[in-house]
């Protein structure tokens, strides 16, 4: 069982930045990919961003490519979501994820299905 707990989330004014951290227990997260979705009110939930195992290669949807940057520390077991140049369309409760299948090679990365555990979310609010 593995326990995702995200934290960094806020209210801050268009053009401002915030970093958000997923901290995992319970499983070593080093041999897995991992990923960053957000839901805002009334929409789907959508990707964000996601980080291979095997040399941490980094995928970005394209609403946030270029101002969020994703990275990993795996000697402290954590994900991490470097959200900069905000916007108030970037306002939804985030969710970090680890893939249910570890040193996964597919091209799933951005299908929330491909992810097994979730945290609990964290809200991010841009006000303009």
């Amino acid at each position: 069982q593995v326990q995702l707990v995200e934290s960094g989330g806020g209210l801050v004014q268009a053009g401002g930045s915030l970093r958000l951290s997923c901290a995992a227990f319970g499983r070593n997260i080093s041999n897995y990919d991992m990923g960053w979705f957000r839901q805002a009110p009334g929409k789907d939930r959508e990707f964000v961003a996601a980080i291979r195992w095997s040399g941490g290669r980094t995928y970005y949807a394209d609403s946030v490519k270029g101002r969020f940057t994703i990275s990993r520390d795996n000697a402290k077991n954590t994900v991490y979501l470097q959200m900069n140049s905000l916007k108030p369309e970037d306002t939804a409760v985030y969710y970090c994820a680890v893939n249910g299948r570890a040193y996964y090679t597919g091209s799933g990365y951005y299908r929330a299905q491909e992810y097994g555990y979730w945290g609990q979310g964290t809200q991010v609010t841009v006000s303009s």
